[in-house]
């Protein structure tokens, strides 16, 4: 698993090699440059530490854990079927190569399947670390992100495009919301819930 001090990943996040011209130029380098969530989550990682045998501080340690990862990947490009940093991600790919490589959990491959083997919340419930889901090709669930607090999430949004934080009230991703999930574990390092046949999610259009 790839981990990366929190130094280096805002440094990383506001370089010309982890976001190009196109993208810093957007909420996503202003997000970042205010620091303030990145250094909560920082502060909820150190608040744990101690406490990791303790059910809530080890799923905060996780969670926190999650997206600073998830964060370490920004500015990969978005492929069709990929699931991993040398050939890209797609949507479902990303938060299935997250879970596993930074809490083991293996989810399905597609972003319905994935709406369906986890538990429903609401939006107003959302926690760093839950998945955040939307409709942008006619279908449900045809879209997946993780999300990061403060009503933003990060995702690999459609071909052309790199992985990326987005605000989840911004029209288009407001307007096409499908519904908030958690991820719960089951045994054998599974989620609980339906599988689907593995395939590749497309995303916005």
């Amino acid at each position: 698993m790839r981990r990366w001090p929190l130094a280096l990943l805002l440094a990383l996040a506001s370089s010309a090699h982890a976001l190009p011209p196109a993208v810093a130029e957007d909420d996503v380098n202003r997000f970042l440059a205010e620091k303030g969530l990145l250094q909560r989550l920082d502060a909820v990682r150190q608040d744990v530490s101690g406490k990791v045998s303790e059910g809530a501080g080890a799923v905060a340690r996780q969670a926190s854990e999650l997206v600073v990862t998830a964060m370490g990947f920004l500015g990969v490009p978005y492929r069709r079927g990929g699931n991993s940093s040398e050939t890209g991600f797609d949507c479902s790919g990303f938060v299935k190569a997250m879970y596993e490589q930074t809490v083991g959990l293996i989810l399905p491959r597609r972003a319905d399947a994935q709406a369906a083997a986890t538990q429903k919340i609401e939006r107003e419930d959302l926690q760093p670390g839950d998945l955040v889901f939307f409709n942008t090709m006619r279908r449900a669930f045809s879209h997946v992100g993780i999300y990061v607090g403060e009503g933003k999430f990060i995702h690999s949004p459609r071909p052309g495009a790199q992985v990326r934080v987005e605000d989840m009230s911004m029209a288009y991703w407001n307007r096409r919301f499908d519904g908030a999930r958690r991820v719960l574990p089951a045994a054998g390092g599974t989620v609980a819930g339906e599988f689907t046949p593995t395939g590749a999610d497309t995303a916005r259009h």
